[in-house]
């Protein structure tokens, strides 16, 4: 069993208003017996000229119209990276991720945690450090509507996402009634303990998730270029994604590990940035 974690002591209706609403008295259809026949003449033909009587759009309806297209172009599409880590190596990738995607514009990373399932008890027992604070547990699963990509990383298990990233796919079970993901790219990130723990297996078989909720599963390939060929040290990582040896728990992640991952972060955030586009 693979061990992996962060980094280690790591159709609008406009408002109807009296205001808004621009009223003519039609012109009478004889001009009155008091008026000249030229003055009768002149008023008929300024009538006539006269344009139809037109329901201004209100000025606050236009502002308002106005505003919600500037905040359609501006708002930042949010990418969230949402993980379990219990010895701190998933926590360091999924924090290079957050770089490499804070650096295309108009996109805004999330640091997410699930929730731990293991009392406080057995994890001290396994010799889990303690968690960072700074990265909050995702509210709820119903939060992931607001994401507009997603990037989910977690250890290996034989072979398998870790049973507490399955609980918190299992607890998803209305936005899949819903669809409410259907159509969002997501991609995964993994960590293990061993070069045959299940760097690709793990991955792999996390693409059903995706599937039932009509996600995009989105690899990293061979986008890494160079650095996917090195042999010259032992790198975690595969097309499916960035990944991590963990080893006994105390081997670090290379420099290697993390500049995919950091490279991983971007390429999924200039996805989800190109598939937002009209």
């Amino acid at each position: 069993m693979g061990k992996g974690g962060g980094c280690v002591p790591s159709k609008k209706k406009l408002p109807t208003t009296a205001a808004a609403i621009t009223t003519t008295e039609p012109p009478p259809s004889k001009p009155p017996t008091s008026l000249s026949s030229s003055s009768s003449s002149a008023s008929i033909q300024n009538d006539a000229a006269s344009p139809p009587t037109t329901t201004p759009i209100p000025a606050s309806a236009a502002a308002a119209s106005a505003a919600d297209t500037t905040t359609a172009t501006t708002k930042p599409l949010k990418l969230f990276i949402v993980f379990y880590s219990m010895y701190g190596h998933v926590e360091c990738l999924a924090r290079s991720m957050m770089k490499g995607a804070a650096s295309i514009p108009g996109i805004e990373p999330v640091l997410y945690r699930v929730p731990e399932t293991l009392s406080p008890e057995v994890l001290s027992q396994m010799n889990a450090p303690q968690k960072d604070d700074s990265i909050p547990v995702i509210p709820s699963p119903a939060h992931l509507e607001a994401g507009d990509g997603f990037l989910f990383g977690f250890p290996t298990r034989y072979g398998s996402m870790a049973a507490q990233m399955k609980a918190f796919f299992d607890s998803t079970g209305q936005l899949w009634k819903d669809q409410s993901l259907a159509g969002k790219p997501a991609g995964f990130f993994v960590s293990t303990g061993t070069q045959g723990g299940g760097q690709e297996t793990t991955a792999w078989t996390a693409i059903t998730q995706l599937a039932h909720h009509g996600m995009l599963f989105v690899p990293v390939g061979y986008t890494f270029g160079a650095g996917m060929f090195k042999m010259d040290s032992i790198r975690g990582g595969s097309p499916y994604g960035a990944g991590v040896f963990a080893g006994d728990g105390t081997r670090q992640p290379t420099d290697t590990e993390l500049a995919l991952a950091e490279h991983q972060g971007k390429y999924m955030a200039a996805i989800v940035k190109r598939l937002a586009q009209p």
